[in-house]
C-alpha cells in the first residue's frame, strides 16, 4: 500500500471538496479519478478511506462514494465539542506535563515560527498537528486522547483551511504561546480556557470561515445528484 501517493490523492480531492468545486451528493468514480492520478485503483481507495475518517465523503451500500459537505450548524457543533475536549486536556496537561515534552511544545512552535515567516500554510499545520497531539498525550488520560485524537482527525481539514485566512497564523501562533505559558505556570483554568479560546470558531473567526466554505455550504443535499459521474475531462 502507497500511503504516501494515497495522502497526496485524499489532498487533491479533499481541496476539490472544500473549494466547492466537487458538489454535495457527488458521486466520485474510483476508477476514472485513477485514470486521472495515473493510478492503480488500490491508493484512490486508500484516498476515499482517509476522507471517510473526515467525514467528506459517504460510503454508501450497493451505490458507491459521494462527496458529504456538512452545513454551518454541524461544522459549528463539531468544533464546540473539540473546544471542549481540547480545554479538557489543557487542565488536566497544566497538572501533568513534563518537563520534556513543554520542550518539544517550545521547538514546535518555533518550526511554527519560521512557517509563518515562509507563508508556508502546509508546513505550520504539520507543526501546529504536532503541537495539539503532544498536548493530548500529556493530558495523562489515554482515553480522552484517543478521543481527541478521533475528533481532530474529523476537523483536519476545516482547522487547516482557517490558517488560509489572512493573518491567522500568527493569531495562532500568539494563542500557542499563551498555551505554553499556562502549561509551564501549572495554571489548569487558564491553559483550558486558553485552549478552548484557539479552538472555538464562534463569532467572527466562524463567520470568515463559513465565507471560506461558502460554495460548499451553500448547496444543499440533491438526492439527484447522487447519480452523477464525476466528471474527468
Amino acid at each position: 500500500m502507497d500511503i504516501r501517493r494515497a495522502e497526496i490523492i485524499a489532498r487533491e480531492l479533499e481541496q476539490f471538496i472544500l473549494t466547492g468545486e466537487y458538489a454535495d451528493g457527488l458521486r466520485l468514480d474510483e476508477v476514472k479519478l485513477a485514470e486521472q492520478f495515473g493510478v492503480s485503483r488500490t491508493p484512490v481507495r486508500e484516498a476515499f478511506q482517509m476522507l471517510t475518517v473526515s467525514g467528506l465523503v459517504e460510503q454508501l451500500p450497493r451505490r458507491g462514494i459521494f462527496v458529504r459537505q456538512p452545513g454551518p450548524v454541524e461544522l459549528l457543533e463539531m468544533f464546540e465539542y473539540m473546544a471542549e475536549i481540547e480545554a479538557v486536556c489543557g487542565r488536566l496537561a497544566a497538572k501533568r506535563i513534563s518537563e520534556a515534552a513543554l520542550d518539544l511544545l517550545r521547538k514546535a512552535n518555533a518550526k511554527c515560527q519560521d512557517a509563518v515567516e515562509k507563508d508556508d500554510v502546509d508546513e505550520y499545520y504539520r507543526k501546529n498537528e504536532q503541537f495539539h497531539h503532544l498536548i493530548y498525550k500529556q493530558s495523562g488520560n489515554g482515553f480522552l486522547e484517543q478521543e481527541a485524537l478521533r475528533v481532530h482527525r474529523r476537523l483536519k481539514p476545516f482547522r487547516r483551511i482557517q490558517l488560509h485566512l489572512r493573518g491567522r497564523m500568527k493569531q495562532s501562533l500568539a494563542e500557542h504561546r499563551a498555551i505554553v505559558q499556562a502549561l509551564n505556570d501549572s495554571k489548569p483554568d487558564q491553559a483550558a480556557a486558553a485552549l478552548r479560546d484557539h479552538v472555538a470558531v464562534q463569532g467572527e473567526k466562524f463567520h470568515h470561515l463559513m465565507i471560506n466554505l461558502k460554495p460548499r455550504t451553500d448547496k444543499s443535499p440533491n438526492t439527484g445528484s447522487r447519480q452523477r459521474v464525476l466528471p474527468l475531462s
